[in-house]
């Protein structure tokens, strides 16, 4: 998964994202779950469109991902806002020396770039060795009727006037998989557009491994829930929330 000249892209791209949802709904289960404000951990963190607001709000916020171009993006608009947050660049798989946090987030679908099952389980038990004791994970993920119903065999368009793409979702192997092929038409300073291709892949796996691999490593499982709600599960939510407690 490399993110490169999409990176840059990003935030334009996703305008329309409900970033003040994910925000709202952290605060919101850090108070149901007696969690003062403390340390945050954003492992995924993109641009920083979660890290940075929650910043601004009194947090104290370390933020991690793999990609360099990302880092640089949010370090840029992290200066802007005029927010101080550690960030650092590692793997969710091999998360390290991060010091230890009253709250783990990765939201944004970020778990769903694993590759496989292990790797799920290794970074879960990665975020629960750098939470303190009674700390909070919370995550979300695309679900199944999303990867299976509206992203797979799926083309969707956006034409703007710097920026148009074309996005294809192909199936892919293994089950829950899906395969975005991506191609962008940015205009440069001479008046021209140039052409970016990225295939990212995702991967979800039903309600049930999340809570079990939750469980193994030693997570109490607190909610399941569906669409930024606090109900339960309904057969069509597009994205699956889940909040554990060490």
């Amino acid at each position: 998964m490399s993110y490169e000249k999409f990176a840059y892209l990003y935030d334009e791209l996703m305008s329309d994202a409900p970033y003040d949802k994910w925000v709202s709904f952290v605060m919101k289960v850090m108070e149901e779950c007696n969690v003062k404000q403390g340390k945050i951990l954003d492992v995924g963190c993109g641009t920083g469109n979660i890290s940075i607001p929650l910043s601004q709000k009194g947090y104290e916020i370390t933020a991690v991902d793999l990609s360099e171009e990302m880092l640089i993006v949010a370090k840029e608009k992290s200066e802007m806002a005029n927010t101080s947050i550690k960030f650092f660049q590692q793997d969710m798989r091999e998360l390290e020396g991060l010091g230890s946090f009253d709250t783990i987030i990765s939201l944004c679908d970020s778990i769903n770039y694993l590759n496989n099952e292990k790797e799920v389980e290794k970074t879960f038990e990665g975020v629960y060795n750098h939470l303190n004791d009674q700390g909070i994970f919370i995550f979300d993920v695309h679900s199944i009727y999303k990867i299976e119903s509206i992203f797979k065999g799926n083309t969707f368009a956006y034409n703007g006037e710097q920026i148009s793409y074309i996005w294809e979702c192909f199936e892919s192997e293994e089950s829950y998989s899906i395969e975005h092929d991506l191609s962008f038409f940015v205009e440069n300073k001479q008046g021209l557009y140039e052409r970016f291709d990225e295939i990212h892949k995702q991967r979800t796996y039903p309600v049930s491994f999340y809570q079990e691999a939750l469980e193994k490593i030693g997570f109490k499982v607190m909610m399941i829930s569906g669409d930024f709600s606090f109900e339960t599960l309904n057969d069509n939510d597009h994205r699956w929330f889940f909040v554990a407690k060490k």
